[in-house]
């Protein structure tokens, strides 16, 4: 097995599970009153409580738009992207960067958007035209 984990904080428990399970569709792993684990598209996720979050720089620029430093997502297929399109706007979730192709006619051709988590973690889903281009240059 090969998957990735990060450990992320959040501001509670609840709005946690609500946002990873019911809107993302993320399942529970183990959890304490402290800290919760969620299968994030074949990935260990840990979201561990706290109070100290720093302000978010908008650093990066890719493709000529600026996009918040740290992030963390995932790779998915078009089917999966579009999904979670529609359903993070019937919950009406805000977007940090919109859903639009980046890279168009390039290269690394892909879609992107950004969100935020209810605790203001930045969070970005991709899904590459051409999976074999995902580490080309």
């Amino acid at each position: 097995m090969s998957a990735f984990h990060f450990a992320f904080k959040v501001k509670d428990i609840n709005s946690t599970r609500k946002f990873y399970i019911d809107i993302l569709g993320c399942k529970e792993g183990r959890s304490t009153e402290s800290w919760i684990d969620f299968d994030f598209y074949g990935n260990q996720l840990s979201a561990h409580l706290s109070n100290n979050f720093p302000e978010l720089d908008y650093c990066g620029k890719v493709d000529g738009i600026s996009v918040p430093i740290p992030h963390f997502g995932c790779l998915l297929a078009k089917e999966e992207f579009d999904k979670i399109h529609k359903k993070l706007e019937l919950e009406k979730i805000d977007f940090v960067v919109k859903p639009q192709k980046r890279y168009e006619g390039k290269v690394g051709e892909q879609m992107t958007m950004f969100v935020f988590d209810y605790s203001g973690n930045p969070i970005e889903f991709k899904s590459f035209l051409n999976e074999d281009e995902v580490f080309s240059d």
